[in-house]
């Protein structure tokens, strides 16, 4: 008896001290954050720290947002997966491009400007496989995620799966915000010298607009207002793709529209240039700086296309005058 009771006693003070030992242990980092981060979906998979709030309704499912993001593991300070060192931050769509879950489902509570942290368990991140050799099985994560801008593609998608008669039916003011969608998506591209990208943005909300059915002038005004944008836009993106013959034809439906649009004046002179049609480049270039007589890009566009215009001529004019002097020669002989 006495031998248990000292064995028994033995295992006390061993506990007593465990549980000493564990009561002045200091937390992990991730036990840390805990203690600050909000439940997402109340089963402690996701929790979530707002770093920097930010403007607007939550990220709708389908959307495509413009995203910057880091992952951690604990007591690691050098992110695994990162795009910030991206020249451009990554344009990501929900449902497609994000393989974590927990990630999308994160997203999902966050709105445009936002900059939040989230703490995802295995089951919301790798599993308990991990992923080999940088994720060790059945760990934690933590994301530092920054919502740069949204953009509704599942408005667009919803929209194009429609039928052409019923397309017509709809408001027009929900074509015309997927249009501006699609717009917005052709200039994320640009900006990233995807000017293929681009320019297949652009002709899709065209065509959408070309396809609509118009009721009356009104309509018929808007949807010129909104193709105007994007005609400008293309001919500018086929310029860059070097296509001068397509950049005009794009800047001359924007003149069909307004003929005053200086923008479109200087993108057909640009197009004439290119096809080294100089006094064609010249007449818009005129035109539009009777308009804008102070822009700088115009006044230097069209000292450009008169000093081409001026090494034309000479060079006319050295190959009459050695025409001349050779009809000249052939005459003696």
């Amino acid at each position: 008896m006495s031998g248990n009771g000292f064995i028994s006693s033995i295992r006390r003070l061993i506990d007593a001290e465990e549980q000493r030992r564990i009561s002045h242990r200091q937390p992990s980092p991730f036990e840390q954050l805990r203690q600050q981060m909000s439940d997402v979906l109340g089963d402690g998979g996701i929790l979530k720290e707002v770093v920097q709030s930010g403007e607007g309704p939550p990220v709708p499912q389908n959307a495509s947002v413009l995203v910057h993001y880091s992952g951690f593991l604990e007591y690691s300070d050098r992110p695994f997966d990162t795009t910030t060192n991206f020249r451009h931050p990554r344009m990501m769509k929900l449902g497609r491009d994000m393989t974590l879950a927990g990630l999308e489902l994160g997203v999902l509570t966050m709105q445009n400007g936002e900059f939040s942290r989230f703490l995802f368990q295995p089951q919301y991140a790798y599993g308990d496989l991990g992923c080999p050799p940088f994720i060790p099985g059945a760990a934690a994560v933590l994301y530092e995620v920054q919502i740069l801008d949204i953009l509704d593609s599942g408005q667009v998608d919803d929209f194009v799966a429609l039928g052409p008669e019923e397309q017509n039916t709809v408001p027009l003011s929900r074509l015309l915000e997927v249009v501006n969608t699609l717009r917005s998506f052709g200039n994320r591209c640009f900006n990233q010298s995807r000017y293929a990208n681009a320019k297949d943005r652009y002709k899709q909300a065209t065509r959408l607009l070309w396809t609509r059915e118009m009721q009356s002038d009104a309509e018929k005004e808007k949807i010129n207002t909104a193709l105007l944008p994007l005609y400008l836009n293309l001919s500018l993106t086929e310029l860059r793709l070097e296509r001068p013959q397509k950049a005009l034809k794009f800047g001359n439906k924007a003149l069909e529209i307004d003929s005053a649009n200086t923008k479109a004046l200087f993108r057909c002179g640009q197009a004439y240039l290119q096809l080294q049609e100089y006094e064609s480049a010249q007449g818009c270039l005129v035109i539009a700086q009777a308009k804008k007589p102070f822009d700088s890009d115009i006044n230097n566009l069209l000292r450009k296309v008169a000093q081409c215009l001026k090494d034309n001529l000479d060079k006319q004019k050295d190959v009459y005058s050695k025409m001349c002097r050779d009809l000249r020669g052939s005459m003696k002989i």
